[in-house]
């Protein structure tokens, strides 16, 4: 039990992960339960807490204010007691948590410089998940694109990469070279939730694409983009790294650039992490005109 009011470690875990699924059903997948004893256990979290948290309809799930504080202060709680909890591996490893895209070229060189100086060994794991697993302590450090935001968290911005736009090859667009990031509002745009880099706050309030298709990662929103749902945005690494017979890439001159970031605990991080964050810096600097590297709280 927590705080003596009878909160277990589950009724916490069960709205953690319907606070991140805003879905019932999800939920209680990622969580090994049923629909019903899920539902449950959150009724009874408000009841104990004395407070709403989250605003049901018939179509999705909403925190509510106290939903939303709850939810900034588990996020970093639950994932380092779980992390805690763990045994620790016998093998002693550093962990690079990425959600899709992983670079080439600087972070293999940082890797083996690394692993050569430290006698570690580096484990470079794919997480479907917003912070690709760093805020649950699955990850010592993550590579990540776009704008971060986690309690908790640092990040560093090694670089900023160009966007290109996907289209489907049976979309007339295909045709195309380029197309303005303005024009991009005129047509329907297939969104990755989890792990994209693309949000429609990038475009003027009166100005934005309609959205066609939410996908929870990289390869669902390749295949809507294939199957002609809609538009894709993506970093213009991923068009050099990922090729598909039905998906062609078209420039944008004006889009806004992409940061690429490392992100890691403020506080209780793996020992060798600042070695690592700082041979990433010194190797992406080397390979010459990068953005400059800045370090903010995430």
């Amino acid at each position: 039990m927590l705080l003596g009011m009878s909160i277990e470690l589950h009724h916490l875990r069960g709205f953690l992960a319907l606070a991140e699924d805003k879905h019932f059903t999800r939920a209680a997948k990622r969580m090994d339960v049923s629909q019903p004893t899920l539902s449950r256990n959150i009724r009874r979290l408000e009841e104990l807490i004395g407070r709403r948290l989250l605003e049901r309809t018939t179509r999705q799930v909403a925190l509510t204010s106290a939903g939303e504080a709850l939810y900034s202060q588990l996020s970093f709680l639950i994932p380092r007691l779980e992390a805690a909890l763990r045994p620790e591996p016998e093998d002693e490893t550093f962990r690079v948590g990425f959600a899709w895209g992983f670079p080439s070229g600087w972070p293999q060189e940082t890797i083996a410089r690394f692993e050569a100086e430290t006698g570690l060994t580096v484990r470079v794991q794919r997480h479907d998940a917003k912070l690709a697993g760093v805020d649950r302590g699955d990850a010592d450090v993550a590579v990540l694109r776009g704008r971060v935001r986690a309690p908790g968290m640092q990040a560093v911005t090694l670089l900023h990469e160009r966007r290109i736009v996907a289209v489907s090859t049976r979309s007339e667009l295909a045709e195309r070279e380029e197309m303005s990031w303005q024009e991009i509002a005129d047509h329907q745009l297939v969104l990755n939730e989890v792990s994209g880099t693309t949000n429609l706050d990038e475009w003027p309030i009166d100005r934005r694409p309609d959205v066609a298709v939410v996908c929870r990662n990289f390869d669902e929103w390749l295949e809507a983009v294939a199957a002609n749902k809609g538009l894709g945005v993506v970093p213009e690494f991923v068009g050099r790294q990922h090729f598909h017979a039905f998906v062609s890439f078209l420039t944008i001159p004006d889009a806004p650039s992409v940061p690429l970031n490392l992100i890691y605990p403020q506080h209780g991080g793996h020992p060798q992490l600042g070695r690592f964050v700082r041979m990433a810096r010194e190797t992406v600097g080397a390979y010459g005109p990068a953005s400059a590297a800045t370090i903010t709280s995430a």
